[in-house]
């Protein structure tokens, strides 16, 4: 079985952005001046949300440079206005302030040699990360967040040999597995999916995640989501965990120590791709639907409590 019970969605959430800065790294040390990169967040309201941007600039006389840019309170909406706090930490960052002089920006800014892009890429996720709030990388705009994704070689999986989706296949090992799996999402994410230094994926859904993890035998994949936390109360929370599970199709509502996990197994030999399709769609109807009344039922909180989708 693919247990779940070690799962902790701060580690994972950790692990996440140190892969995404070192992915980030590389495309940063790749920019030349035929192209620039902009990452962006999504809001559906409240005006311009938070962006960062990197633009290649050559000198004869000197390194390749890059330009770095983080929106400053000039550019965004109202909703997502920079506090003095917020404004602050972006300095000590180590963003220079907005400012009209020659070779300033209206934004926050950095200019940086190209083979600094380790430093580049810091500076650009402790902006997004710390001052912004996004918090996971799959909360950052999908089409940005894809050219950041596919800057190394996707899975080794020979696509042209990939059947229809509702054809079965039969993996191999687990390592063949994740990447029938890593295939599979990138088709329907549009980029390479998120893994932790466990091989956790997590994928995006509405104001939330579900995660999807494989058993070390190879036979079984399972979809989970972390839905409440800070439970009070474990007898009234295993009442009401017991009565939504006599209900539920398809899922299973958990009480692991003050956390409500909801998960849904998949057979994996052989495996189906459209199983894992429909199971994504399933939990995350469940996960983005229930999590909010779960919480206040159980006394606890929501993944990310009371937030956007950017801060």
């Amino acid at each position: 079985m693919a247990d779940y019970e070690d799962f902790d969605i701060d580690r994972s959430t950790a692990q996440a952005w140190a892969e995404f800065t070192d992915r980030l790294s590389e495309v940063i040390s790749m920019i030349d001046e035929s192209g620039d990169l902009r990452i962006g967040t999504v809001a559906d309201a409240g005006g311009p949300p938070p962006f960062v941007s990197f633009v290649s600039a050559a000198d004869a006389d000197r390194p390749r440079e890059i330009r770095a840019e983080a929106a400053s309170n000039a550019n965004l909406g109202e909703t997502f206005q920079l506090s003095p706090d917020q404004l602050a930490a972006m300095e000590k960052l180590g963003w220079s302030a907005p400012s009209a002089e020659p070779g300033g920006s209206a934004n926050f800014w950095a200019d940086r040699p190209q083979d600094e892009s380790e430093e580049i890429s810091r500076l650009a996720v402790g902006a997004l990360r710390d001052v912004y709030g996004v918090q996971h990388p799959v909360f950052l705009a999908p089409n940005q967040l894809a050219e950041v994704l596919t800057s190394r070689p996707a899975a080794e999986v020979d696509v042209a040999d990939l059947p229809e989706s509702v054809v079965a296949l039969l993996p191999g090992s687990r390592e063949h597995l994740d990447e029938l799996i890593d295939a599979e999402l990138t088709d329907l994410l549009g980029h390479p999916p998120i893994r932790d230094a466990e091989g956790d994926v997590a994928i995006r859904v509405g104001s939330t995640m579900v995660f999807l993890r494989t058993a070390t035998d190879g036979r079984e994949i399972i979809v989970f989501a972390s839905v409440v936390h800070d439970v009070d109360g474990r007898s009234r929370a295993s009442e009401v965990l017991n009565d939504l599970n006599s209900e539920a199709r398809w899922v299973k509502f958990q009480l692991i120590r003050d956390r409500v996990f909801v998960s849904l197994s998949i057979p994996a030999r052989p495996f189906v791709p459209s199983h894992l399709r429909q199971a994504v769609r399933i939990m995350s109807d469940v996960a983005d639907g229930i999590d909010d009344e779960l919480a206040s039922r159980l006394r606890g909180r929501t993944t990310f409590g009371d937030h956007d989708e950017t801060r």
